[in-house]
């Protein structure tokens, strides 16, 4: 007999769809098949089990912002989201440019609620001038390099970099944004930033260093990552790429997905993003690419801000918005995909992405580690800001209405989420 049980739940992975119970023992997966027993019975009738899900970009700002998030808070609003496993951003205050910070931050998520790997940052505290000491993060099982929040502005260095990211058999992920092009800009350039009085960020700023960049993989070999696409045009560029045999890969966000510059009308701070929020074309550019494959995860680019920071007038407020606890319900309510393909972009191809499937994100098979998360799809909710586990509230989804909860989520085989309330 089992430690633990899960009981009544549709397995979903990589290899199908199914009804199975799944049992426990020691972390691991013992057992997957009909009428099994164990000592704990976790119900998870009417529910999806699949393997926890994985998120490739999450600002957890510890160290130096804890006013806004520490890696437990935002370890807590992952478990609760689903997630087993988040890539923390290297933009904290100092930079993770380092062994010693990337030894910190993994320090700091010892014993959080999820598993916490970390980014690395490109350049020396990410100001684009000199590379980082790559080799001696990816020592330490660093996978995933960017500067995220800023793009490497030039392109001998990025060259560089991408050569020896290639010889250490390492991901460069790139925040797409030519500096010269988008300075200034605190939305979208288009109609709604003439009509608001805001400088614009064009979507040309994005489209022309994925173009750089594309080129630049194609001459090194090496594999890239392209973070947070906005644009139609960016989409198409990577499905461009990809059908030309260069190693690129790509994500969007679920704000890129859900909403368009429209919602800065009434000069709300917690609509400015960074890529900002584009046109209805767009939108549809990037749901479009989470269709076909042309983009291969969602990623939530969960970044929280302490209130009186998103408190100031709109072009002075720092971009960002929170998305850990709610982007699996916005894919499931607003994508009209079905289920299986949401978990494939949320579960098991971002951890492919980020070198974790030999741990996340695997098939649901004895042997494997019980890294897992139970969605009820039906549960209808309605996002409030001061109910999630974050310390920052700024979520834009405020009194929306969302189908689809996570009830359960297993952590090495610890109930770290139970009936949608965190145990620890």
């Amino acid at each position: 007999m089992a430690e633990l049980v899960i009981k009544g739940a549709t397995v979903v992975d990589q290899q199908g769809t199914r009804r199975a119970d799944v049992a426990v023992e020691d972390g691991r997966i013992v057992g997957v098949g009909p009428d099994l027993d164990g000592r704990e019975v976790l119900d998870a009738g009417g529910c999806v089990l699949a393997p926890g899900l994985v998120d490739l970009h999450a600002h957890l700002r510890q160290p130096g912002h804890e006013d806004a998030e520490t890696v437990e808070t935002g370890s807590r609003a992952a478990a609760l989201g689903g997630y087993t496993a988040v890539v923390a951003m290297p933009n904290t205050t100092p930079a993770i440019d380092s062994a010693a910070m990337v030894h910190e931050v993994l320090d700091l998520g010892r014993g959080a609620l999820c598993d916490v790997r970390v980014a690395g940052a490109i350049t020396i505290g990410r100001e684009g001038e000199k590379l980082a000491p790559l080799a001696e993060m990816a020592a330490l099982g660093v996978q995933l390099f960017t500067d995220d929040g800023r793009g490497v502005q030039d392109a001998r260095l990025m060259r560089r970099a991408l050569e020896y990211a290639f010889d250490l058999d390492v991901v460069l992920a790139q925040h797409c944004e030519d500096e010269a092009i988008a300075e200034g800009g605190v939305m979208h350039e288009g109609e709604w930033s003439s009509r608001l009085g805001l400088p614009g960020q064009p979507a040309e700023a994005e489209e022309l260093m994925v173009q750089r960049d594309v080129a630049l993989a194609r001459q090194t070999g090496a594999r890239i990552h392209f973070q947070h696409l906005s644009t139609a045009r960016s989409v198409e560029l990577v499905r461009a790429a990809r059908a030309a045999g260069i190693a690129a890969t790509a994500e969007a966000t679920t704000h890129h997905f859900t909403l368009t510059h429209a919602s800065c009308a009434g000069y709300d701070p917690v609509f400015k993003v960074h890529p900002p929020l584009r046109t209805a074309a767009d939108v549809a550019g990037v749901r479009a690419g989470l269709a076909d494959g042309a983009l291969d995860a969602i990623a939530t680019d969960h970044a929280p801000h302490a209130p009186h920071l998103k408190e100031l007038p709109f072009d002075q407020a720092p971009p960002g918005m929170l998305g850990l606890q709610t982007a699996l319900a916005l894919a499931l309510t607003e994508l009209d995909l079905p289920i299986e393909r949401v978990l494939a972009l949320l579960s098991w191809q971002p951890a492919a992405i980020a070198r974790l499937s030999d741990v996340h994100g695997g098939p649901i098979e004895p042997g494997r580690p019980a890294h897992l998360c139970i969605i009820d799809p039906a549960h209808e909710w309605v996002v409030d800001p001061a109910a999630l586990a974050s310390r920052a509230r700024n979520s834009p989804y405020a009194g929306r209405h969302l189908r689809g909860k996570v009830r359960h989520t297993l952590l090495a085989g610890e109930v770290v989420v139970r009936d949608g309330e965190a145990l620890r």
